[in-house]
């Protein structure tokens, strides 16, 4: 199939990227956010990366005002009406993702697809707040931050997800510059179930205090020749993210590991949650 209008639900960290590498393949991409003020901002984000790019010379300023011409944000769920692909990029909370996808399904034409950027959410799940003929066309569609720079997708069908659907996301994927991974629908997929033990052990490590912080991400740079320590990595994700992606693995799948660290669930109680609030396992100036 056709994909010419892309519908984003969310305009945060993930949704803007989303936004931003469609628009960039030539698709119309609409931002939404319930609030006008919000899917704006998520554009001007997307511009201030477009202008970073023309200043280092990889973009030329005629690109990238053809790629803002081709984004429009909007503060109405009808604008999905016409879409082609709705890519929904919420927060990681089912009942909000469910009642949002209870919506769109009201709203978004028959064919389009419908894909989640959930990174621990049941698709089965998520698909059942849709009509029984829509969920053939339900897939989950993980992106990894930030978007226009990490080049993988999780592809993971539900028990309803036809093969043309799964073609399309692939086609897609592939026109995005993506390379395509697929997972079967079990909590935390592929990279989040191996990932989040390996973030819950340093935090283990850290309230334990068999290091700072510092050293402790210092040891997975340096030692393990990772780009990122883990707890930076956690605060860059966003610790309210991780606590909620490991209470579905523990609630999912069970055992210690999946387990969220006391430390984690205070720093998120207490409103520290990462880069995005200036302070986490880490400070950040502001």
């Amino acid at each position: 199939m056709s994909i010419d209008h892309v519908f984003v639900a969310g305009a945060g960290l993930m949704g803007h990227g989303i936004a931003q590498v469609h628009a960039a393949i030539g698709k119309r991409v609409t931002l939404y956010e319930p609030d006008l003020a919000r899917a704006t901002a998520g554009r001007d984000r997307i511009a201030g990366n477009l202008d970073r790019a023309v200043s280092k010379g990889r973009l030329s300023p005629s690109d990238r005002d053809a790629i803002l011409a081709r984004l429009t944000p909007v503060d109405d769920p009808g604008a999905a009406a016409d879409a082609d692909l709705v890519v929904e990029a919420v927060f990681e909370d089912e009942a909000v993702k469910t009642a949002l996808w209870a919506a769109l399904d009201a709203l978004a034409p028959a064919h389009a697809v419908f894909a989640s950027n959930t990174s621990s959410i049941s698709i089965d799940r998520l698909a059942a707040a849709t009509s029984e003929a829509r969920r053939t066309r339900f897939v989950g569609m993980h992106f990894f931050s930030p978007v226009p720079v990490m080049p993988l997708v999780e592809l993971i069908r539900g028990a309803a997800t036809d093969d043309a659907t799964e073609a399309a996301v692939r086609e897609l994927a592939a026109e995005l510059g993506k390379q395509v991974i697929v997972s079967a629908d079990r909590p935390g997929f592929i990279v989040n179930r191996i990932l989040m033990p390996f973030l819950a052990e340093a935090m283990h490590a850290y309230e334990e205090g068999t290091g700072t912080a510092e050293d402790i991400d210092t040891g997975a740079r340096v030692g393990l020749n990772h780009p990122m320590g883990p707890l930076e990595l956690a605060d860059f994700i966003g610790l309210d993210v991780c606590l909620g992606v490991m209470r579905v693995l523990h609630e999912g799948l069970g055992g210690p590991q999946f387990e969220p660290p006391t430390v984690l669930v205070d720093l998120v109680a207490a409103g520290h949650l990462g880069q995005k609030t200036g302070r986490g396992f880490h400070s950040y100036p502001r």
